[in-house]
């Protein structure tokens, strides 16, 4: 049963959701902070001013908000436009060239990377006793280095 379950989290798609529901969550809380910071004051100011700038009075010390369910739907409409834009229109072109077959190869990695390539392939096949180590000290028991022994 734990075994299933571990598998359903390892799955790509989950942990692909899981980032976009943190990276969603810290956007929405970047767009409310705008809104709250630029928009509200410009609908304070275009409605009057003050404290019930934004509120129509309905008796009974009731109002309705307006202003704020105007900053809910700019939230909104700000946020939907950047998760187009940014995310759902570049992979629905990626999408269209991996049918068409015109998906850019991938970069070549870089020297660094094909350097610590090799060294992790030479560990893994193993050394011979005249591939390395150059130095003595380096060298583990019972195998000489390229210079010999001065010990």
């Amino acid at each position: 049963m734990l075994r299933g379950f571990k598998d359903f989290i390892m799955r790509g798609n989950v942990i692909d959701l899981a980032v976009g529901i943190v990276i969603g969550t810290a956007f929405t809380a970047v767009v409310g902070v705008f809104t709250n910071a630029f928009i509200n004051p410009i609908i304070k100011r275009a409605s009057g001013g003050g404290q019930l700038a934004g509120k129509v009075n309905i008796g009974g010390g009731q109002a309705l908000d307006w202003g704020a369910f105007l900053n809910a739907i700019i939230t909104f409409l700000i946020t939907a436009a950047v998760l187009y834009f940014f995310f759902v229109l570049p992979m629905n072109k990626l999408e269209e060239r991996r049918r068409r077959g015109e998906e850019p190869p991938p970069k070549t990695p870089s020297e660094e990377v094909q350097l610590l390539r090799e060294i992790r392939d030479a560990l893994v096949r193993g050394t011979a006793a005249d591939d390395v180590p150059v130095y003595p000290s380096d060298a583990p028991d019972g195998v000489k280095s390229q210079q010999g022994s001065r010990r």
